[in-house]
Formats: C-alpha cells, structure tokens, sequence
C-alpha cells in the first residue's frame, strides 16, 4: 500500500533520535543519510520512512505515497483523486531525479498533504 511516507520535523535532532532508537527494535535502520534528512526502512521491506528538516516557523509536512502496479494506475489515481477534489502538484510523469523508472503523480488532498502515487517499473 504505501511506498513511502514523509513526515516534516521542526526538531530534527531530537526526532532523528527518537525514531532511529524507536524503531531500532522493530529491524528499522536508515538507509540514506542527507542534508534534507534520513530515510529509514527494514532490510526486506520496499517501504520507507523518511524525516525530513522544516523550518521552525513551519507548519510540519506529511507527504504520503501510495505504490501503484503500473502507469496507468498512476494516471488513474491522478484523475480520481482530482475529481475528488484534490489540487494538482504534480501531472503524471518520469521522475528521473529519483531513478530512471520512477513514474509518479502528486496531488494536494483536502488537509494540504502531499499526496503521491508512484510505479517504479518501466513501462510495458
């Protein structure tokens, strides 16, 4: 179901701290150490959390992305969930920034999140 979940922290040391010990029993680990944040996940696991750095004065962000099978499924998501209401952020399209395959499409729901269907596979 999910992909991957971002969540924005105004704190960041103490919420790198917190969640690297909290979920450290759970198999967690990061995987990816940046200047925006960490990305952490099981070894096994094609999901991921990710913390990202917001400024203090900042409303804290949660982006949400939702595996889809295929393309189309991307390019569905986008038009129902536009449909339903949501803002665009972002058409149907290649990421390349994110790898070669990452098809994705964002949208802002009704609460302002950030919210994303992505593919990682090439296209059939």
């Amino acid at each position: 179901m999910f992909d991957h979940v971002v969540i924005g922290v105004r704190n960041y040391a103490v919420s790198r701290l917190f969640f690297v010990q909290a979920l450290e029993p759970l198999g967690v680990t990061v995987v990816h150490d940046g200047p925006l944040g960490i990305e952490l996940c099981r070894p096994d696991s094609l999901s991921s959390l990710c913390i990202r750095r917001e400024p203090e004065e900042s409303p804290a962000h949660l982006h949400l992305a939702f595996t889809a099978d295929n393309r189309q499924q991307v390019e569905a998501f986008y038009r129902a969930a536009l449909a339903a209401g949501a803002m665009d952020n972002g058409a149907p399209g290649l990421r390349a920034q994110y790898h070669e395959n990452y098809y994705a499409a964002f949208v802002i729901g009704p609460d302002g999140h950030n919210i994303e269907a992505v593919c990682h596979e090439a296209e059939a």
